[in-house]
């Protein structure tokens, strides 16, 4: 090819690049009122703008100072359980993102099983990444947001300053072994019924849902008592079509298309500053998290001694003294 029909070419790939930004652009604004505050909230377009999706920032409005976007776990709960975040990361100057991915919460919900996949929900997170502005930022995913936020951090390494997977292992067989290991923990009584129960695959019975919500989930997920109104309305608004696409009808056990998701060994590939969470009473092994941080070149570990699954309220102050740390390093 001759040079100048290479820039003629390269001139043509840049200005349909151009008119494509000011198209999203574009559509964001439509979205959301201009001139009009919101509190930091904006509608994103995904998915070249069929769908929206619902964003919030709190801190400072400017653009110094450090981002941070936050990926809820799940898959299909939504954004409330991490609003304990506004008490502590604006106060240290750090500007956040809520966000709640396609289907949940207050997103746009469409009635589609073939967007629920690992790989949709990445290049949502990159469309919502730049309807939302945000290069050299940290990445925080917890549980399914871990994930969610590994394999960002895979594909799009470029954008990020940093990493944070908080409570969610490198790979389902971690992670099943774990939570057999739990089982132990529950009421004799429980254990022979959820076992019965699990042969037969039977796990929309009554008797499930009562062992996970009155003896799994208090030991496992979380140890206050009361739940926090934030963590019981994020369980009340839950898309269960989503969960149970992806993850399964089990706590304990993994039958959807996340089955068999491995990424132990691209861990090394993480070459950002990063920062594994764990926790004692966590369905994921603190160990595993350790180890986790050790395979990552420039990652470290956080570890909350009196901490379940949600160890950003039940083990508040550990949680939020190592992350602040971390950030602030970062």
């Amino acid at each position: 090819m001759r040079r100048r029909d290479f820039c003629a070419g390269a001139g043509a790939a840049m200005a349909t690049a151009g008119m494509a930004r000011r198209a999203a652009a574009a559509t964001v604004a439509e979205l959301n009122p201009p001139g009009v505050r919101t509190a930091g909230i904006r509608m994103l377009p995904v998915m070249g703008g069929k769908y929206k999706v619902w964003t919030k920032r709190v801190g400072p409005a400017g653009d110094d100072g450090l981002k941070v976007l936050l990926l809820h776990g799940g898959p299909g709960f939504g954004h409330e359980y991490l609003e304990c975040f506004e008490d502590f990361l604006p106060q240290a100057g750090i500007t956040f993102y809520l966000y709640d991915q396609l289907g949940s919460a207050y997103s746009d919900q469409p009635d589609d099983p073939s967007l629920w996949t690992l790989s949709r929900f990445v290049d949502e997170v990159e469309e919502v990444r730049q309807g939302l502005g945000l290069d050299q930022f940290v990445l925080f995913g917890h549980s399914w947001g871990g994930i969610l936020g590994l394999e960002y951090a895979l594909k799009y390494p470029q954008h990020l300053r940093g990493l944070v997977i908080s409570n969610m292992v490198a790979g389902m067989a971690a992670y099943l072994r774990r939570t057999e290991s739990l089982k132990v923990l529950l009421q004799p009584a429980n254990r022979v019924r959820m076992a019965e129960l699990e042969a037969k695959g039977d796990f929309d019975n009554p008797d499930y849902t009562r062992i996970m919500m009155e003896d799994a989930y208090p030991q496992m997920i979380c140890r206050l008592k009361p739940w926090p109104e934030p963590v019981t309305r994020c369980f009340a608004r839950a898309n269960q079509a989503i969960y149970n696409q992806m993850q399964g009808k089990s706590e304990f056990l993994v039958t959807g298309n996340l089955k068999g998701w491995e990424r132990w060994d691209r861990l090394h590939e993480i070459a950002m500053p990063a920062l594994t969470i764990g926790a004692q009473h966590d369905e994921m092994d603190p160990d595993d998290m350790r180890r986790m941080a050790t395979m990552m070149p420039r990652g470290q570990n956080l570890f909350c001694p009196r901490g379940s699954h949600l160890a950003m309220w039940d083990d508040q102050a550990v949680y939020f003294e190592g992350l602040l740390r971390f950030l602030k390093a970062v």
